[in-house]
């Protein structure tokens, strides 16, 4: 059959190159100079795919050539698979340098606010053609995605340990502060801030088995405090937020994110002992994708502005949204 022989090895690109440079210069000779080769060579050409054919492709006139019935219908899909195959390479180069393909990262809280989508924006003011999929989860889902294959990596705390097959680099640090909505009882003067005071109030804190929650236990167990009795544990920042500006919970959150919130206040009291290096986790085995490494540039670029902003703050002093 004609098909197996244009799939048997003999047909090669050079072929279709070779049959759509003819039927648009008109000539042999013509095709042989647009081609830089010679004419004893594109005659050679066209003989051997018209052999694998089976049938004439040109018919020879005076004065050149033009296509025949046969030549016709497989110079149109010869025209397609070069068009297909343009593409193809095209997109392998735009793959290659970061514009085109996908990045999947993880995130939850600390770097969700004002690192990723920082990053994230100026990665698509450059990319515009490139996919990025974020995917919330656990620190230890995180991980394990990670681990998986599924993600590319994840931004966020930086853990104490890690896996030995992951491995993780710092951008910022950012505190812990407790936050509570404008216009809570707690900014007014009733009550004062320490955090003996603060008890008084319902509180959202992480869910166990996350490090923020044993940080946050110590600093109630330094001062000999109870955990607060009335509590919401969570781990959704969309329900936090919302019980935050909705009710009179007091939770403690990554500096960023309230900076960011008007209807958000920090709290004045100290937690001093907490503070976390934002950054992002990586595997060892495997290097990052040319998307994924864009996607890497731009968090490391709004790190070093994050930190710069960090450290702008600690030296004024001054409480976000007065």
């Amino acid at each position: 059959m004609v098909t197996d022989r244009l799939l048997d090895g003999r047909l090669k690109i050079r072929h279709l190159v070779l049959v759509t440079a003819i039927a648009d210069e008109g000539t042999l000779v013509r095709a042989a100079e647009s081609l830089h080769i010679t004419q004893p060579v594109v005659t050679r050409g066209l003989r051997e795919i018209e052999e694998v054919l089976a049938a004439p492709l040109f018919e020879r006139l005076p004065r050149g050539v033009t296509p025949t019935p046969y030549g016709q219908a497989f110079i149109e899909r010869a025209r397609s698979v070069l068009a297909e195959l343009r593409a193809a390479g095209e997109e392998v180069r735009l793959l290659r340098s970061g514009q085109l393909g996908t990045v999947t990262v993880g995130t939850h809280l600390a770097g969700s606010n004002l690192l990723l989508p920082r990053a994230i924006a100026g990665l698509k003011a450059e990319h515009p053609k490139l996919t990025v999929v974020v995917r919330e989860g656990t620190p230890d889902a995180l991980q394990q995605w990670l681990l998986a294959g599924d993600l590319d990596l994840t931004v966020g705390r930086l853990s104490p340990t890690v896996p030995v097959r992951l491995e993780q680099e710092r951008l910022h640090q950012e505190p812990i502060r407790l936050v509570a909505r404008a216009g809570h009882p707690v900014h007014g003067g009733g009550r004062g801030t320490a955090l003996a005071e603060l008890l008084a109030y319902p509180w959202i804190f992480p869910v166990a088995q996350t490090a923020l929650r044993a940080e946050l236990e110590a600093v109630f167990f330094q001062e000999g405090l109870p955990l607060p009795a009335d509590r919401v544990e969570c781990t959704s920042m969309l329900t936090l937020r919302n019980l935050l500006v909705s009710t009179d919970v007091i939770a403690a959150l990554p500096m960023f994110i309230a900076v960011d919130d008007r209807e958000l206040r920090i709290l004045p009291t100290a937690l001093s002992s907490i503070r976390r290096s934002v950054g992002v986790t990586l595997p060892k085995d495997r290097a990052p994708s040319p998307a994924a490494a864009a996607l890497l540039a731009h968090l490391r670029e709004e790190g070093a502005k994050l930190a710069e902003l960090e450290e702008e703050f600690a030296r004024s002093e001054v409480r976000p949204h007065g």
